[in-house]
């Protein structure tokens, strides 16, 4: 077996992807402490920890060398995605590096500030196109937003952006109507531009569940060790079956989820029509997974899970918010069952 066959099946981190995991870790728990996040919440966006970010490299490092960027790899992406979860992090570091991703991939990605982060750009991440008016998780702090038109790809402009809509993940949510937008430019069409959309969709789909698998562990780490202090019986409940096998589950979870990303990151880089159901798997997994694990991770900690300043509330609202913000995660799983009945039809 070749190194390329064997990376196929073999998804352990080198050194560097450590380093930059390790990076990013340190990055956010020095910049974003739940207070932090908890203070973003009216707007849903942390302007100063995006410039940090910003200035980190964080967005650079997504695009091709050819426009300016790095060429950083998916899997490199979603090391910063998981990150980025587990801190809860208010930025729309996710929108905006898939939609800088397909604007190059159509070759009109020709803004320094959008390479850099200095002007932001987001996109529609709904699976099924809607028509007229949609909600799009960062129309209001985007300066351009991305979206479908039929089988055309347009990017909009508004001199006043959207008003931000309350929403359950606490992201700057906004209603966008394409129809009234101030500017409405084709960046592209056909099939080929649909076919590029639908791979920004997974790669939305791939570094959101990245970023939920980081939030997962992060509540299973919080919700062992408030386990491990408390007391019943003059035992710990962490001893306790009800306690320590739900949260052994939410380990495999994390686990799981963790590994299917990774592999679902590998092949869109090196083989993206070989298996193009990992990516909406991995994300369609961790939007149920993450519902289950916060909830058992605020049931957990009792009263004090429940109450609005724990932190274990901020968790699950986005670990059920989040998911949402790319529409019915339904709608993902009805394509991977499109993706695997036409290719074992395929292959009949």
């Amino acid at each position: 077996m070749d190194r390329y066959e064997l990376r196929r099946l073999d998804y352990s981190l080198t050194e560097d992807h450590v380093a930059l995991q390790s990076a990013y870790r340190q990055f956010f728990k020095t910049h974003c402490d739940i207070e932090a996040v908890r203070a973003a919440e009216p707007s849903g966006f942390d302007k100063s920890l995006w410039e940090r970010l910003c200035a980190m490299g964080a967005t650079t490092m997504a695009v091709p060398e050819s426009v300016g960027g790095d060429g950083a790899t998916l899997v490199d992406l979603t090391l910063v995605a998981e990150e980025l979860g587990r801190s809860l992090a208010p930025v729309p570091w996710i929108d905006h590096v898939v939609a800088a991703r397909l604007l190059a991939r159509l070759g009109v990605l020709d803004s320094p500030e959008v390479v850099q982060g200095t002007q932001i750009v987001g996109l529609d991440p709904q699976q099924v196109a809607p028509t007229g008016a949609r909600l799009i998780p960062t129309a209001s702090i985007a300066d351009h937003l991305i979206v479908r038109d039929g089988q055309n790809v347009l990017k909009l402009g508004f001199s006043t952006r959207p008003a931000r809509v309350d929403n359950i993940g606490k992201l700057p949510m906004g209603w966008v109507d394409p129809a009234v937008a101030d500017s409405r430019v084709v960046l592209a069409g056909g099939a080929a531009a649909e076919a590029e959309y639908q791979r920004a969709l997974d790669e939305w789909r791939l570094l959101t569940a990245s970023a939920l698998v980081g939030l997962v562990e992060e509540t299973m780490t919080t919700a062992a060790e408030f386990a491990k202090t408390r007391y019943t019986l003059g035992v710990p409940i962490s001893t306790l079956q009800g306690i320590s096998h739900p949260l052994a589950n939410i380990a495999i979870a994390v686990q799981g989820g963790r590994g299917l990303a990774r592999r679902a990151a590998w092949f869109l880089d090196n083989e993206p029509d070989e298996r193009p159901e990992l990516a909406p798997s991995a994300f369609v997994f961790m939007a149920e997974e993450a519902a289950k694990a916060a909830t058992m991770a605020v049931h957990v900690q009792g009263g004090l899970g429940v109450s609005a300043e724990a932190a274990a509330t901020a968790y699950l609202v986005r670990a059920r918010g989040w998911p949402l913000a790319g529409g019915d995660p339904g709608a993902t799983a009805v394509r991977i069952a499109q993706i695997v009945t036409a290719r074992e039809n395929g292959e009949a």
